[in-house]
């Protein structure tokens, strides 16, 4: 068994303003219990405190640091997890005070990141904004870092310690970049390779059922887990609608309240995937009582990612776990938002019908109706209009196969300059 088998004892602090409702301030350290949970620790304890403003030194006030204390030590906690994000210095007093290690809400989601990442890119982007908030930090952590080099034998007279740290992390941050920026120009050279294909990306608060949504749709095999962040690694599948061509669905991850910054702009390249998708998939938990303020945290962090103006379908997921009642509800409230929307659910039979006809709809917008003539041995052609359209009829005529076929503007109007193209028709 690791230490990492082990769990450790936590008590989690809420110190919410005095103007929240009680029942925010719940859900949010819910939340958090459920985001420690993922990391692996035991939640043992709660303390809240209300604020007006946040103390410059501990951030709660010194009573408050003081029950805290007795908490930890009733529970033989090991481990405090803030739910707001600590300044380096009040960090550093409160595990002076507390005598126990001091995570607040970034921290946690960085470690998640770190524990589940699992492809090369996924884990150079968490190193990033790991290193990224840990250098600020340096004064309370730099003797958790794994070093490079430096040290004794490395140093300048008199120079501290932290600053040696603080180049090591500098030189390791440009490295990271340089290999990010890398495989940036990488998905740069893919993108490119399936332009003409319909590309549709997967967004969503956290657990809301992405994962579910792509192996159904796709019928691959794709990792699933009812926990936050189960899966931190982009994922894209080939899904065939029986309709026109097949498209491509990327699972990205997460989002969640107050995602950190730092991992936000690590993400760099995944977020690039979602401002160039033609099409973005807001999968909605509709079983979650707090839905709209999770929407509306996605909604901020799109802005961020430059993907805000993209074509949105919202998906309501989960509607199996809803009475007739609420469902209802749910779709009068649902009929009031701007966004075409669809209710779905990957537990029942066809009750991903609804999306996949969204999906069909979707495409076939975005295709020109058009009738070509082709050489009757042009079997090549042929199958690009059945692979990547839709053909609605198909005859033979002196040495020609004729076809009227709704394609992707980019194929019709390549074979429009190589004069295939008899003539532009409305929709059948």
């Amino acid at each position: 068994m690791t230490a990492r088998d082990v769990p450790e004892r936590a008590i989690l602090v809420g110190a919410p303003p005095m103007d929240m409702p009680q029942e925010t301030v719940e859900e949010h350290l819910e939340e958090l219990a459920r985001l420690a949970s993922t990391a692996g620790a035991d939640v043992r304890g709660i303390v809240i405190q209300r604020l007006r403003t946040p103390s410059a030194s501990t951030y709660i006030g010194r009573g408050k640091v003081e029950r805290l204390k007795l908490a930890l030590r009733e529970h033989a906690a090991t481990l405090a997890i803030f739910d707001e994000e600590l300044a380096p210095a009040q960090g550093a007093n409160l595990e002076s005070a507390l005598g126990v290690r001091t995570l607040d809400r970034t921290e946690l989601i960085l470690d998640i990141f770190a524990l589940r990442a699992r492809t090369s890119e996924a884990k150079l982007q968490v190193e990033l904004a790991q290193l990224q908030y840990l250098r600020t930090r340096l004064k309370r952590m730099w003797t958790h870092l794994s070093r490079e080099g430096g040290g004794i034998g490395a140093r300048g007279p008199g120079e501290q310690q932290i600053e040696t740290d603080r180049r090591l992390i500098d030189r390791r941050l440009a490295r990271l970049r340089r290999k990010l920026d890398r495989i940036a120009r990488s998905r740069v050279t893919q993108r490119r390779a399936r332009s003409e294909q319909f590309k549709v990306a997967l967004v969503g608060y956290t657990n809301a059922g992405k994962s579910s949504i792509l192996r159904g749709l796709s019928g691959a095999e794709v990792f699933v887990e009812d926990r936050l962040f189960a899966t931190v690694d982009s994922a894209t599948r080939v899904c065939d609608l029986d309709g026109p061509g097949p498209i491509l669905v990327t699972d990205t991850v997460g989002f969640i309240r107050k995602l950190p910054h730092h991992l936000v702009a690590s993400f760099r390249a995944t977020m690039e995937e979602l401002a160039e998708a033609d099409l973005l998939l807001h999968v909605i938990d509709a079983s979650s009582p707090r839905w709209e303020a999770q929407k509306e945290a996605v909604e901020a962090v799109l802005g961020e990612a430059g993907a805000a103006d993209r074509p949105v379908v919202e998906v309501f997921n989960k509607i199996d776990r809803l009475t007739h009642e609420e469902e209802r509800a749910l779709r009068e409230r649902a009929a009031a938002t701007v966004a075409p929307h669809v209710l779905t659910t990957v537990v029942e039979e066809g009750g991903l019908e609804p999306l996949r006809e969204a999906l069909q709809a979707a495409m076939r917008a975005r295709l020109e109706t058009v009738r070509v003539s082709l050489p009757a041995d042009d079997g090549a052609r042929l199958a690009e209009a059945y692979r990547e359209g839709e053909v609605l009829e198909r005859a033979y005529e002196a040495g020609r196969v004729i076809i009227l076929a709704r394609l992707p503007a980019v194929v019709a109007g390549r074979w429009r300059q190589s004069g295939l193209v008899v003539e532009q028709a409305d929709a059948a």
